[in-house]
């Protein structure tokens, strides 16, 4: 089965898995899919960690001592979440080492109620870098138009981004510009440029999901015809702006220094349309220098039945402009989309941020009264 898996790698893929617990943690599970699967990272957001605290009893004995100290529930999410984190981590750091910090990387984001707010988003970084305290973590801030000072002033302080919800090429542009910045000012800092890395997480599935749905209320054969092809053309031109943005004088100056590229990111990659194949986001976007985060469902079936065919990106750009152009001319507003994705995505990781404090809360009171 891993084969599969081999050859995506070969072809310059790190293989993320967008998945983490406590139970995948003890019971192995997480080793098992570096050791077995080629996964070489691990991602998470807050719906992740509200359904991991949902199931079973891994956290239960934390969440006791936790409420016998009489921890708040603000105090008590980030101990959870950062030794979630912080576990992760450490099975990944082998991986760290081989690649020389390139992969082995494990993500934790701020809170997203922070979203809009510069400073406080820049001190939940700071806080959670010193608490989870290794140096293959990613603090993951969103892509708003908030967070992009707060990306290059996190990253001036030595400390490596995953950017995230990105949805347009506008906004990834605003992105790379603020990892730029941020280099250029963590070396004035006197931070070694070597040692400081990111991502920057492009959404794709949901793309999909929202371009199709105005395709279909215009309901013409035209707009049916190019449902389901937007998030490949929106991701495809995103590399061939990373292609041309790595390529300047600017960056070349801080390669010079040391610095690493910031690498494209696919996020979003499970394939939500049961009629589309359950591996498009995974086989559709293989290109040199690239991530694609996973849910473990869409790894299994890669493994399973992937068809690994070499570079599907560099080369389609034309394409994909053209698909682009056709999306406008039959009346679908890019500009709109991608705001309501971005106001979206930021509202939805704050509603499951909201249930796992929620979640927290009823856990802590549950074990106060049986203490």
């Amino acid at each position: 089965m891993s084969d599969i898996l081999k050859r995506l790698s070969d072809e310059g893929v790190s293989i993320w898995l967008d998945d983490i617990s406590r139970d995948r943690l003890r019971t192995g599970n997480l080793v098992e899919l570096v050791r077995d699967k080629h996964v070489v990272g691990v991602t998470s957001n807050p719906t992740i960690f509200a359904k991991a605290l949902s199931k079973g009893n891994a956290y239960d004995d934390q969440v006791r001592d936790l409420a016998l100290l009489g921890v708040d529930v603000e105090e008590a999410s980030r101990a959870i979440t950062t030794y979630d984190i912080r576990w992760g981590c450490d099975v990944l750091r082998p991986v760290y080492d081989r690649t020389d910090g390139m992969d082995g990387r494990v993500s934790i984001e701020v809170d997203p109620r922070l979203a809009t707010d510069t400073a406080k988003t820049v001190a939940e970084a700071r806080m959670l870098w010193w608490l989870v305290d290794r140096p293959n973590l990613f603090i993951k801030i969103p892509a708003t138009r908030e967070g992009l000072p707060a990306i290059t002033e996190t990253l001036a302080q030595g400390i490596s981004v995953n950017v995230t919800l990105i949805f347009s090429l506008e906004r990834y542009g605003d992105v790379v510009d603020a990892f730029f910045a941020g280099l250029e000012k963590a070396r004035e800092n006197g931070h070694d440029l070597t040692k400081i890395a990111s991502v920057a997480s492009f959404f794709v599935s949901r793309v999909d999901t929202e371009i199709d749905k105005r395709l279909d209320k215009i309901g013409s054969d035209e707009a049916k015809g190019l449902r389901s092809k937007a998030g490949l053309a929106n991701a495809r031109l995103a590399y061939a702006l990373y292609e041309e943005r790595f390529a300047t004088d600017r960056w070349k100056a801080l390669k010079d220094a040391g610095a690493r590229p910031q690498r494209p990111l696919w996020a979003s990659t499970g394939v939500k349309d049961p009629n589309l194949a359950d591996t498009l986001y995974v086989d559709e976007l293989v290109a040199p220098g690239v991530v694609n985060t996973v849910p473990e469902a869409t790894l299994e079936a890669e493994a399973d039945h992937g068809q690994v065919r070499g570079d599907t990106v560099r080369g389609t750009y034309a394409d994909a402009r053209a698909h682009m152009a056709a999306l406008k001319e039959v009346g679908v507003d890019y500009d709109d989309v991608v705001r309501v994705l971005e106001d979206e995505g930021v509202e939805k990781f704050a509603a499951s941020w909201k249930g796992m404090l929620d979640s927290i809360t009823g856990e802590l009171e549950s074990k106060k009264a049986g203490a």
